[in-house]
């Protein structure tokens, strides 16, 4: 059992065959669970029926899928409006949304071409644009860049980050690479052999892996951006005791900032950095020692 916040990336992270696609597929009945209960906003999806289905998935839930799984015989922008073909939006009002959906994921002027004049990395474009068509409040996102080349993936990755910000859907995203989980995920849940083995930010799951399992997919992830201040840095009389008065001009950083931040500030300067919260409120310090030590014991695992 878990549970998805509104607006979250929810990455569902797993090896082939430990169940992540077909959780996702059951969450709008794609595939019948067999037993259990999918609560959205309340409403038990394995309560509906078909006509009510129909039109749960039409207008709540958009999906995206790794084959891009576009219609070869339509024009980009009929690709992107048949969801509103669909529910029986007239033609003028479903492509004036249509291009508007177009500009958000950059492919304005690409309205006539075919799926097959388009790379790969436009055909995904294409793809979010239709599941986003319709306004859904959730994104069920399977394995949506792994088919594309690394430079190209990685680019979308970044721009499905800056989108999500802006529309705030909440998502559902299917990845077997925890780098991509690390680096798009609100939350992370881990799967093996169809079973939900932890749950948590990426952080969490570096810094605190739930068994060994979890500890070697970690293993190779870079600390520098996942770990945040506010988890090694001390409290302030701690550093006070050892070392003395904090120096009035010690650097200050925020409690979210990542590792690499607080490396990056520290190098020019030898003094400890004052962590504050969102209300600037001072809340730690991190010493050169925290860094290095930081440092180390992600290079140790």
């Amino acid at each position: 059992s878990f549970n998805i916040n509104p607006g979250e990336i929810f990455c569902v992270m797993g090896l082939s065959g430990s169940g992540k696609s077909t959780l996702v597929r059951h969450i709008n009945r794609l595939l019948e669970p067999t037993m259990g209960q999918i609560l959205i906003d309340g409403q038990d999806v394995m309560a509906l029926k078909k006509k009510e289905l129909q039109d749960f998935r039409n207008k709540k839930i958009g999906m995206v899928f790794q084959n891009f799984a576009l219609m070869p015989h339509r024009s980009v922008i009929d690709n992107i409006a048949m969801p509103l073909e669909i529910r029986g939006i007239n033609k003028n009002k479903r492509y004036g949304k249509a291009n508007e959906i177009l500009n958000i994921v950059e492919l304005q002027g690409w309205g006539n071409k075919y799926a097959h004049e388009l790379s790969g990395g436009m055909q995904q474009r294409v793809g979010l644009a239709r599941a986003l068509a319709a306004d859904p409040e959730i994104l069920l996102m399977d394995e949506p860049f792994s088919a594309l080349d690394p430079l190209i993936r990685r680019q979308l990755q970044k721009e499905f980050i800056k989108l999500s910000k802006q529309l705030k859907k909440t998502t559902v995203f299917i990845t077997h690479d925890l780098d991509e989980a690390v680096k798009v995920g609100h939350r992370i849940a881990i799967m093996r052999d169809g079973k939900v083995i932890q749950v948590g930010t990426p952080e969490e799951i570096v810094m605190n892996p739930e068994d060994d399992y979890v500890a070697d997919f970690v293993k190779g992830i870079s600390r520098l951006e996942v770990v945040k201040a506010k988890s090694i840095m001390k409290p302030i009389e701690f550093f006070e005791k050892q070392y003395g008065a904090v120096p009035k001009n010690a650097i200050k950083m925020n409690e979210n900032d990542d590792l690499s931040s607080l490396i990056e500030n520290s190098v020019s300067s030898d003094m400890p950095i004052i962590i504050s919260n969102s209300n600037n409120i001072e809340v730690g310090i991190v010493s050169q020692k925290d860094l290095l030590v930081a440092i180390v014991e992600g290079q140790d695992e």
